[in-house]
């Protein structure tokens, strides 16, 4: 690998330069064809932007270590001496014994006690970014091809679930150790198939991680499921940019479009509240007139004998305001 320096930059007192990496251009590397009779059909060339890379080990070792934290469960958990049971006495007396102060029998320097500074549940998952989880993949998938360890199957030939004839397919292909076999997503019937031999372990393409690849000792691809491009895995392996295309100026995503657009939206709820203000008095209106009037109410015994005691004098006399002291001339006649 070598290095040119592009440009120079001085920090404090030492002179540095920074070199740009040039990695070597991908490969055309080769894996042996087979059918499920276990016959060879020569060789297939494979695609050098999946399996013909420089694999880069300080990617690779990053992204694995995530992928297996993130595999543990993080359920260890230790008692704290806040929830170990007991210790609200205090266990002897503060001086006399010759033993050191206690306040409590779960204190973490005593036996039964609590736990200090234990573990506690937590989630052990890093964050990788998405160019460094797909270039940990390729890095993997050219590491195993530079090894000679893909092989590239015909077709299974497997319509129904059938485990003692998938066995008899892996025995005829010769791949001793472990194998890590990539299927398609409807391949249903091969996988239930696989599922249960010890020897193969199966997986897809938006499932097929680094961690899986360098753990095998053959991946076993067939004519339907080997990669041709980078794209052929799933979104978290591949980055896809979308350039953003010319915005009118009158359109909503322009700034006095977008102000136009929401006094649009507004506008109908603003009138259809101002018509429902309008036409609650004209149904308030409306209602009263149609009500029946109402009745006056009916004299009682009660109400005719207090209007026979009035007198006509009584009616006629007139009464003072509240407030006000009554009259000379009424004083005289009292």
């Amino acid at each position: 690998m070598t290095t040119t320096p592009a440009d120079t930059g001085r920090a404090g007192s030492v002179l540095r330069h920074t070199a740009k990496k040039e990695r070597p251009a991908p490969v055309v590397r080769t894996a042996p064809r087979r059918n499920a009779a276990g016959h060879d059909l020569g060789t297939v060339d494979l695609e050098p932007t999946v399996f013909g890379l420089t694999p880069n080990r300080a990617v690779l070792h990053q992204v694995v270590t995530a992928q297996l934290a993130a595999v543990r469960a993080g359920t260890q958990s230790t008692r704290t001496r806040a929830e170990v049971r007991g210790g609200g006495a205090k266990p002897f007396r503060q001086k006399g014994t010759g033993r050191a102060r206690q306040g409590s029998s779960r204190s973490p320097s005593m036996s039964g006690g609590g736990v200090a500074l234990g573990p506690k549940p937590r989630s052990h998952a890093k964050h990788t970014p998405k160019k460094m989880v797909r270039l940990a993949l390729l890095s993997a998938l050219s590491d195993r091809a530079d090894i000679g360890r893909i092989a590239v199957l015909d077709e299974w030939g497997i319509e129904e679930p059938d485990t003692r004839e998938a066995a008899t397919i892996l025995g005829k292909l010769k791949l001793k150790g472990s194998v890590l076999v990539v299927l398609a997503n409807d391949q249903i019937n091969l996988a239930l198939s696989l599922r249960n031999l010890p020897e193969a372990s199966i997986t897809t393409h938006a499932e097929l991680s680094a961690h899986d690849v360098i753990k095998a000792d053959w991946l076993l691809f067939s004519d339907r499921t080997l990669p041709t491009s980078p794209s052929d895995f799933s979104d978290t392996h591949v980055v896809e940019t979308v350039e953003p295309g010319p915005v009118e100026p009158g359109s909503a995503e322009h700034g006095p479009g977008k102000r136009a657009a929401k006094a649009a939206k507004t506008e109908p709820a603003k009138k259809a509240g101002q018509a429902k203000k309008t036409a609650a008095p004209a149904k308030a209106e409306a209602a009263a007139a149609e009500a029946p009037p109402a009745e006056k109410p009916r004299a009682t015994r009660k109400t005719n004998a207090v209007e026979a005691e009035a007198t006509p004098e009584d009616e006629a006399a007139p009464t003072a305001p509240a407030g006000e002291a009554p009259s000379e001339e009424g004083d005289a006649d009292a």
